[in-house]
């Protein structure tokens, strides 16, 4: 019975996530469509609002991919996937003023971004190990193993949590800072802000979705050797 219930949440899992990245694309490609009327560029939109943050250190740089945009603190590197860099559209603007927002989080010292930035290597561990502790108890028949596998888990659930809010907080910052520069406004700048609240709903999912699969694995190692 509880492996039973376990698939049901890998149903709801996959669900989940493919609603919150189908949104996010949908919503990206529509407003990539939509052209910024004074024909900024992303990759400017970023230096602008970096040089009036009174940002130096931070360099920008371009990388392949599509929306592997990124910020990272320990590099003080700004970085734009190939479909944002060059991009005048209103959905780059809006990912490349978000990755400012990164950026101006840093700046501040903003708490959260540091812990984030702490926890991410734990986390990957967690993700990792976990998964191999628990194959590993499973194919001994030993859940103690097991159940050391699914609190490491939980650091990945932590990380989501701690996420989520730093996510959120920067969208916040970006939309500020775009309406600050005058690099967008009215209908614009709504759209922008629609890309930035398609992408937090990601990271929305990413924590529903990784609380559900603590869930099914706590479901997974309870009670004995019994799998029915």
């Amino acid at each position: 019975m509880y492996w039973y219930y376990s698939y049901i949440l890998i149903f709801i899992v996959i669900i989940i996530s493919a609603i919150a990245s189908i949104y996010l694309k949908s919503t990206y490609r529509k407003f990539g469509m939509i052209s910024s009327s004074d024909r900024i560029t992303a990759e400017a939109c970023a230096t602008t609002i970096l040089h009036n943050s009174g940002i130096t250190d931070v360099s920008i740089q371009r990388i392949e991919g599509e929306l592997t945009d990124h910020y990272s603190p320990s590099e003080k590197v700004l970085r734009l996937s190939d479909s944002v860099y060059g991009s005048t559209s209103v959905a780059a603007i809006g990912v490349a003023a978000h990755e400012c927002g990164h950026a101006i989080q840093d700046e501040e010292g903003y708490v959260l971004l540091k812990l984030r930035t702490v926890s991410a290597p734990i986390a990957n561990i967690g993700s990792t190990l976990s998964w191999i502790l628990i194959a590993v108890g499973f194919a001994l028949d030993f859940l103690g193993l097991a159940r050391v596998g699914v609190l490491l888990f939980t650091f990945v659930v932590i990380f989501q949590l701690i996420t989520l809010p730093v996510e959120i907080d920067a969208s916040r910052r970006a939309l500020i800072a775009i309406e600050e520069n005058d690099l967008l406004s009215g209908s614009e700048l709504e759209g922008a802000g629609k890309v930035l609240k398609a992408a937090a709903l990601t990271y929305v999912a990413a924590l529903f979705s990784s609380t559900l699969e603590l869930l099914r694995l706590m479901i997974m190692t309870r009670g004995g050797k019994s799998r029915d």
